[in-house]
């Protein structure tokens, strides 16, 4: 299964702040677990990683680390 991706508008707005995406250094963002739905465009990794804080989306998608064990997962 492949996924196209088209350019976003010149004036998308990042899913954050709401700044012009292409004013930055831009990020898409795609949830692939769930039929790769639409993009959601972040118009820099701050505004990618305060998306993520706010909204709690790391919990329980990591794995546990265990400094006395060898690897991680």
């Amino acid at each position: 299964m492949s996924t196209t991706i088209d350019m976003p508008d010149p004036t998308q707005q990042c899913a954050y702040c709401q700044s012009r995406i292409f004013d930055h250094d831009p990020i898409c963002v795609r949830d692939c677990n769930a039929d790769c739905g639409s993009p959601t465009y972040f118009c820099n990794y701050a505004c990618l990683s305060a998306f993520i804080d706010d909204n709690d989306l790391t919990i329980g998608d990591s794995c546990e680390w265990r400094p006395d064990e060898e690897g991680c997962c």
